[in-house]
């Protein structure tokens, strides 16, 4: 009778093993943005709390068409769901929707939030990108910026751009966005320029935290007095808005934005198609030198 019960729990260890949920999470990180990780961790995290497995993947190139590759791969491989950023419909719909018609559930997160119904994906879990940048707009004016400069990493990614034409909106004035890549020495030298060429230039928005370090830079050398406000948050991030080099960030709780399409996905395979009613925001929030402290211990590891 005992060979018989261990029998019996081992045919059940071996059936639960069979049946694991696993998810696929792809990004467009080029794995230089301390970002992501955050990210990559909430999805694991998420996996880890449910039984799940979870694989992580991204392209190093940063091309999109790369990335596009990554999802008809990770659909091939028939998953029981798979969470995606979206920074280019026109380049990575085709494949979302070529998954999602395959019956496998789709969420996006991060970018991509006015397009994610079109590809077919359930719902979405990110920031409202232009209205992130539109507050950030609206307290730089009220703290005095009247000639603005937003700096994008990623010209080709839409929501860095919404972030950048909300600050505008709520700035006022016309657009003035460059492409600083996201190589550091590049952002330097970029930003420098550019107020070297228009000394009138009194703000900034950085698109990004490794972003935003590097503009600090630039700004220190050009000698420019300049308004500075980040996206993101990161150590150096947390250091600038002590030392008062930078006004404020902009959080989006990029790890909820891994953990929540993970615990959604699960919920939707278990519970008969389980949703929430509506997209998930994970922010936008300020975070300044009012409640750095707060927050501080988390930047870079949970936010």
């Amino acid at each position: 009778m005992k060979k018989l019960v261990m029998a019996g729990a081992a045919l059940a260890m071996m059936a639960s093993t069979a049946i694991a949920e696993r998810y696929v999470m792809i990004t467009h990180t080029q794995g230089t943005d301390p970002f992501w990780p955050v990210v990559e961790k909430g999805g694991r995290d998420a996996a880890a709390a449910i039984g799940a497995d979870f694989e992580y993947n991204f392209d190093p190139s940063g091309d999109m068409s790369g990335m596009a590759k990554l999802i008809e791969a990770a659909a091939a491989s028939n998953p029981d769901g798979i969470v995606v950023s979206l920074p280019d419909p026109d380049a990575l719909g085709g494949a979302i929707r070529a998954a999602a018609d395959a019956g496998i559930p789709v969420i996006t997160m991060n970018s991509g939030l006015e397009n994610s119904a079109k590809v077919g994906a359930l719902m979405h879990v990110g920031q409202p990108e232009l209205l992130a940048g539109q507050k950030a707009g609206e307290r730089a004016k009220a703290e005095g910026v009247t000639n603005g400069l937003c700096l994008n990493q990623e010209a080709w990614n839409t929501a860095l751009v919404d972030r950048c034409e909300g600050y505008f909106s709520g700035l006022g004035g016309s657009l003035n966005m460059i492409d600083v890549s996201n190589d550091v020495q590049q952002i330097e030298t970029r930003t420098a320029a550019a107020l070297s060429a228009d000394p009138s230039i009194d703000g900034i928005l950085a698109a990004g935290p490794h972003v935003c370090d590097a503009a600090n830079k630039a700004i220190k050398d050009v000698g420019a007095d300049v308004h500075l406000a980040c996206f993101d948050m990161s150590d150096a991030v947390t250091a600038m808005l002590r030392s008062g080099d930078a006004s404020f960030t902009i959080d989006q709780q990029q790890r909820l934005q891994g953990y929540m399409p993970i615990i959604v996905l699960h919920l939707y395979n278990t519970n008969a198609g389980m949703l929430p009613g509506a997209n998930i925001p994970s922010g936008p929030g300020f975070v300044d030198a009012s409640n750095i402290d707060n927050v501080a211990s988390q930047a870079g590891i949970n936010r």
